[in-house]
């Protein structure tokens, strides 16, 4: 059986589910979809998924910091958009936090999102 260790930020919002941070295993952070929520208040940050996608991203950065990597040590992530009308403004803040050999990554879109959220990311990582 693998080595799996569960990772619980103090920094990223309370876990709006029965769900964790995210999971240690086998040299990689799996870290939970992330919102664009503010850790002390548990609300979504205000505007829209300019300021959504800036927050989803400090936020799985603070799971990867409480796991020992970072944004850039990042293989792969997925985001979900409510509206694919707001790819563009999602990838330019998305560009900002990977300036420079950015992961893999799949974009959906058209859906429903927890919270009422314009934008959810989940990430993988490797430990560094």
């Amino acid at each position: 059986m693998a080595n799996r260790q569960v990772v619980h930020a103090e920094h990223a919002p309370k876990a709006a589910g029965p769900y964790s941070h995210g999971i240690l295993a086998n040299g990689f952070v799996y870290a939970a979809g992330q919102a664009g929520l503010d850790p002390a208040t548990g609300q979504l940050v205000e505007g829209g998924v300019t300021e959504q996608t800036a927050q989803a991203l400090r936020n799985l950065s603070a799971v990867l910091q409480a796991a020992g990597t970072s944004l850039e040590h990042a293989v792969k992530t997925t985001v979900y958009l409510h509206a694919m009308s707001d790819f563009q403004a999602m990838n330019k803040v998305y560009a900002e936090f990977f300036p420079a050999n950015p992961p893999a990554r799949t974009t959906v879109g058209g859906l429903d999102l927890p919270l009422g959220a314009q934008v959810e990311i989940d990430i993988i990582a490797v430990l560094p």
